[in-house]
């Protein structure tokens, strides 16, 4: 089985279905010729022709309404915003237009729509192309958010997204697009939207989390079963939204303590939502308060201090002795 980094998964995903569908088409700023700032679509426009993968204007409001406008007549694009901070300018289309279609039209249309951006802290990216903005959609009934975490994932996740018939924010964290890399299978094969990845089993603390976060909570676990023993068990949800409430009610039912944990803002995030998940259905079960580990309520620290901003092991596990010595 062959190794890649998440980028090349990402990339291959693309291909399998451009490949297998004829519907598909990708699309977005320096795609084609150039590949993509990051490579992720590197060689596909020569593979498939620009018709099917092609440069659009610097207008991120115009890659919105034609990917709309292709969903309606029964293409599938996945169309790139080339860094998360410029969504808004494709808003209306992202969150408005497409979320609502099939609702609007009574089941008529629908928007299978992927709009791919990488987004994340720890590559000292300029303003505005790392934030972590995921929570403008979650909270927006009628698109999916995914936010893989590793190779395998990636495009298992990006290849189920393709293929969904609603739109899908497809989120990919900057730092883990060559920081690592993992078994990929060659060729197609899916990961279930919606369904969280326990990664590592423990039965005294849950930590439940996605992204680049992952890889720091699975260090913070193995930091405090090494100091004090803690079996620490850690999800990654995969899925920000719809949330899979069986996994993690389940794993805190078993652990009785929870600590979630993300990379944006403290407030009105993933994680307020997975706490009132954890609330509704558990609480009787719990030991502990649910600890929240997240920046503070501010914009994305600048370069110099970014490594304070984001949330590391120590922290996670200061949380995790918390929760154990409640």
């Amino acid at each position: 089985m062959p190794q890649m980094t998440m980028v090349k998964a990402i990339n291959d995903a693309m291909r399998v279905e451009l490949q297998r569908d004829p519907n598909v088409m990708v699309f977005g700023e320096d795609v084609g010729t150039n590949g993509g700032v990051f490579r992720a679509t590197d060689g596909l426009q020569k593979e498939f022709g620009e018709h099917r993968v092609m440069d659009t204007p610097l207008a991120e409001s115009g890659i919105g309404g034609l990917a709309v406008g292709l969903a309606v007549q029964g293409f599938r694009p996945v169309a790139e915003i080339q860094f998360i901070g410029f969504t808004p300018e494709a808003f209306d289309s992202i969150a408005v237009q497409a979320p609502r279609m099939r609702y609007r039209s009574g089941g008529r249309y629908s928007a299978p729509i992927v709009f791919r951006t990488p987004f994340g802290a720890g590559v000292k990216a300029p303003e505005l192309h790392a934030d972590s903005l995921e929570a403008w959609l979650t909270k927006t009934p009628g698109i999916k958010v995914v936010c893989p975490s590793n190779p395998y994932d990636a495009k298992g996740l990006l290849i189920s997204a393709i293929r969904d018939n609603d739109p899908v924010f497809f989120m990919e964290h900057l730092k883990l697009y060559f920081a690592l890399k993992g078994e990929v299978p060659e060729g197609e094969y899916t990961v279930p939207i919606g369904k969280a990845n326990v990664v590592r089993e423990g039965s005294d603390v849950t930590i439940i989390t996605y992204g680049a976060m992952v890889h720091t909570a699975v260090k913070a676990a193995e930091l405090a079963e090494k100091e004090r023993g803690a079996k620490v068990e850690v999800i990654d949800l995969r899925t920000l939204s719809p949330l899979d409430t069986e996994t993690i009610v389940s794993s805190v039912e078993k652990t009785g303590r929870a600590i979630v944990v993300q990379e944006a803002p403290y407030s009105a995030g993933v994680a307020a939502d997975v706490i009132a998940l954890i609330n509704e259905h558990a609480i009787l079960k719990l030991e502990a308060p649910v600890k929240r580990v997240t920046p503070p309520d501010t914009h994305l620290a600048y370069q110099l201090i970014e490594e304070v901003w984001v949330p590391d092991a120590a922290r996670i596990v200061k949380a995790v002795n918390e929760v154990l010595d409640f």
